[in-house]
Formats: structure tokens, C-alpha cells, sequence
């Protein structure tokens, strides 16, 4: 997994409520188990028209935001069903930051699980980044998850909180896998004095 350190990226803004899991990736899409390739259906039905097409009204297909790398989102982002594939999606796509007032459960833990940090903010605060954001390609941002701090274009700085396990996790690179090699010695200690103390198992 990519390691989460310090990010500076242009913010696009996304001011909807309730965006569900299949508004990010529909369930056509969910055939494959690979994460790389989901990123051109994200959004796919806002994005695209019947035929196809983009939609230019769409936030991702305008020039400003085409390559975003932090996401402004309405509060409860993510929820619907618990498919990996939407922070997979969002992540191929170029995502690596989603900021909300509040997210689904699922969602936030699966975004963690795959180098993506997404951080809850008081409305206030979203609504700061929010306005930065539709400026365009000027909203740059600078997330650094060492410091736990959001700096705005204007320079102020937006102070998150995260717990220490994840924050650990994502500056390592550490998924589940990860972390489980981490224990590798421990492991391979084990296995040796378990076939010395059951051979027959």
C-alpha cells in the first residue's frame, strides 16, 4: 500500500449529501477484483451521459478538477453498501483525500485499509474548504498527516484528528497484509517450534 505522509493537491468540490457507494462506483462495475481500472467509472453515472459522453457540468470533468488528489464532500459520504471497489475506484482515479463533515462506518474503515485518508471536519470547517474548492485549479491544499494539519491556499491551518493506529498505518504504507508480515519473525518462530513440538500436525 502507498504510504500516506504529506500531500499537496488540488481540492475538488463535491457539496452533495448521502453519496452512496454506488453513486461512486456502480455495481456494473463490481465483476473485477483487481483495484487498478475502477478509476474511469468513479461517479460514473454523474459523469457520463447515456451515450457515453462526459457530462461537462460534472466536477471531475472540468479542467480544473481532471486531476484532483482531495475530494470536499457533503456529510455522510460513502454510505450504501460496503463494497471496497468505491475507495479502489476512487483511488485509481487519483483520489488520496476525501474530507467531510461525517462518513458511513464501512466506507472509513475501507478507505484506511487502501492509502486513502479521509478526514472528518465540523461543518464550519468543510464549508472553509468547500469555498476554496470551487475556485478552481487555484485550490491547492496541503494535507500533512504528520502534523494531523489542513492547510488552506490562504495559509490558515486546519488542524484533524485521527486515531494513532491508522495514522500509523497510512504513514507506513501498512494494510492488513502489511502489518501481518510486520509479525514475520514471530511467525516463522512459531511455525519451527510447532513442528518440533507436533510433528504429526
Amino acid at each position: 500500500m502507498q504510504k500516506f505522509t504529506q500531500l499537496t493537491g488540488v481540492a475538488a468540490p463535491m457539496p452533495m449529501i448521502n453519496v452512496d457507494t454506488d453513486k461512486i462506483i456502480p455495481k456494473q462495475y463490481l465483476k473485477t477484483i483487481k483495484r487498478t481500472g475502477l478509476g474511469k467509472h468513479l461517479f460514473d453515472e454523474m459523469r457520463y451521459d447515456m451515450k457515453g459522453g462526459e457530462n461537462p457540468d460534472f466536477v471531475l470533468n472540468k479542467p480544473a478538477y481532471r486531476k484532483a488528489e482531495v475530494l470536499v464532500a457533503g456529510e455522510n459520504f460513502g454510505c450504501g453498501s460496503s463494497r471496497e471497489h468505491a475507495p479502489w475506484a476512487l483511488l485509481d482515479f487519483g483520489i488520496r483525500c476525501v474530507i467531510a463533515p461525517s462518513f458511513a462506518d464501512i466506507f472509513f474503515n475501507n478507505c484506511f485499509k487502501n492509502g486513502i485518508l479521509p478526514i472528518p471536519l465540523p461543518q464550519a470547517e468543510c464549508d472553509k474548504l468547500m469555498s476554496d474548492a470551487e475556485k478552481g485549479h487555484n485550490a491547492r491544499v496541503t494535507i500533512d498527516l504528520a502534523k494531523q494539519e489542513i492547510t488552506r491556499p490562504n495559509g490558515e491551518v486546519i488542524k484533524f484528528d485521527i486515531d494513532p493506529f491508522r495514522k500509523h498505518c497510512l504513514l507506513n504504507g501498512l494494510d492488513d497484509i502489511g502489518l501481518t508480515l510486520e509479525k514475520g519473525k514471530s511467525i516463522d518462530s512459531f511455525e519451527a517450534q510447532r513442528k518440533q513440538s507436533q510433528a504429526w500436525a
